[in-house]
């Protein structure tokens, strides 16, 4: 395997050197150089000059043109290698080299074959930048890889007078086992995260559930509430209604009394109501309790008109009360409303 690596080296040398020779220019003594070249002329076996773009003159036989440098920006395609990564993992690994001649002479003069030197560079500086990195910083770490290959390039390069613009990665190439442990494990990190979401929704509808029972038994206490409000309010009313009927009642009672028989009359309605109550329980039971002068009906009478009286009494004075209360129902009964 070295073997054929080294003829693999020695046959790219070959083929760049003759390339060159056969693309270095003639010295015609009259030379136009293109744009974007620089021609090294040496005189005489040594360093002479670089040649311009455009015009230049040189003396036959004693110059000759022996570099011609191209200043456009190369693009080095790095062929695919392997690589150790820090937790022991070996990688196939390819990439894109943008490089360009800034000193001619230095590119000339410093290296043999500069771009295969590059590329070596490259190489071996990306074995050793992959060695510090696990394979999971590999490829999330991808760019910052890139960036440091191209300084540790040009640390190296700066004495060849070559600048590396940037380094791709093009492709990295795993295991077949890593690469399905890999899959195993992105499988469980995706069922990890639907477990996640699928609590988290469970969580959010619990939460929401519960939001809706504590405002509906909110509303139902506030429902029951006013129920009650409006409930003691009508109750309100109607005491105050009843109370305001039997004041008018007392009062036209009163009025009746005080007329001129109205006595009389009173005794007469208790007397017919004495009699018949006596009947209707004589009706109801054979046993009757009667008091000692149940036969003097006058002084029953007068017992009577004289309670009658003392309850119309009582009731002016309930009356007086109410109506001197009734404001302060009103304003209860509004309260309640609230």
């Amino acid at each position: 395997a070295t073997i054929s690596i080294s003829a693999h080296k020695l046959s790219k040398i070959m083929v760049a050197q003759q390339r060159w020779m056969s693309s270095l220019p003639m010295n015609t003594v009259v030379l136009f150089v293109p744009q974007q070249e620089a021609w090294v002329v040496e005189r005489m076996g040594r360093f002479h000059r670089i040649l311009e773009p455009g015009l230049n003159f040189l003396i036959p036989i004693l110059d000759r043109i022996r570099y011609v440098q191209s200043l456009k920006e190369i693009v080095i395609d790095v062929p695919e290698q392997s690589a150790v990564s820090l937790d022991n993992v070996t990688l196939q690994i390819d990439g894109v080299l943008y490089l360009r001649i800034l000193d001619p002479f230095k590119a000339s003069y410093g290296v043999e074959e500069p771009e295969y030197a590059v590329t070596q560079l490259a190489q071996t500086t990306m074995r050793s930048e992959l060695g510090k990195l696990t394979l999971d910083k590999v490829f999330r770490e991808r760019e910052s890889l890139n960036f440091n290959i191209v300084q540790s390039i040009n640390q190296a390069s700066d004495e060849w007078g070559i600048r590396c613009l940037r380094y791709e990665i093009k492709d990295i190439h795993i295991p077949p086992r890593i690469k399905e442990s890999m899959q195993m494990q992105v499988e469980a990190e995706r069922k990890k995260r639907a477990t996640v979401l699928e609590s988290e929704g469970t969580r959010e509808s619990a939460i929401n559930v519960a939001e809706g029972r504590k405002q509906a038994q909110i509303l139902a206490s506030e429902a029951e509430r006013a129920e009650q409000i409006n409930r003691a309010a009508g109750e309100a009313q109607s005491i105050l209604a009843k109370a305001e009927a039997k004041a008018k009642a007392v009062t036209i009672l009163s009025d009746a009394l005080a007329e001129q028989n109205g006595n009389a009359a009173a005794s007469l309605s208790v007397a017919e109501q004495y009699v018949s109550a006596f009947s209707k329980l004589a009706k109801e039971t054979n046993t009757v309790l009667l008091p000692s002068r149940a036969g003097d009906i006058s002084g029953m009478v007068t017992q009577v008109c004289m309670c009658l009286y003392i309850l119309v009494c009582v009731c002016v004075c309930v009356c007086v009360y109410m109506h001197s209360n009734r404001f302060m129902l009103l304003f209860l009964s509004g309260l309640s409303k609230k």
